[in-house]
């Protein structure tokens, strides 16, 4: 398979960061290109930056839950993906990361690149991710 455009491996991970003038459904579909190829290539880490994209829409539920779920499949199990975006893209509620844990991925989201690197490539595969710890939390508990 070949490289994707604007993948790079880079101190124990790779990263994907695609860049300029992109439509939603192009960088989604990027993405899950991304995610396939690193699972074929062997990377176990691949942090997305989504920062350098411009003219980007917030995607709505529907599509979030789609790709994710497409993300989810192409990572087998296998690739610890974190994402990095605008603030104004990132969902508080976090849907997507709890999208991503139910469907097998271990995935999260930052707004900032170098918390993505620093918090989260560090923590041991498997660990329950913040968001999606909340969420089943809060459904869980009695009203």
């Amino acid at each position: 398979m070949e490289t994707p455009r604007f993948f790079h491996h880079a101190e124990g991970a790779s990263i994907f960061r695609p860049a300029g003038e992109l439509k939603l459904v192009e960088v989604l579909e990027m993405v899950t290109g991304a995610i396939s190829y690193a699972r074929e290539s062997g990377v176990r880490r691949l942090l997305v930056v989504l920062t350098g994209v411009r003219g980007m829409q917030p995607p709505s539920a529907t599509v979030s839950y789609r790709y994710i779920r497409d993300w989810a499949r192409a990572s087998g199990g296998m690739v610890r993906v974190a994402v990095v975006t605008p603030a104004e893209m990132t969902d508080p509620g976090r849907f997507g990361v709890t999208v991503a844990t139910n469907a097998g991925m271990e995935a999260d989201i930052f707004v900032d690149e170098k918390e993505a690197r620093s918090g989260w490539w560090g923590r041991k595969p498997g660990v329950a991710f913040s968001g999606a710890l909340w969420n089943i939390m809060k459904y869980e508990q009695p009203p």
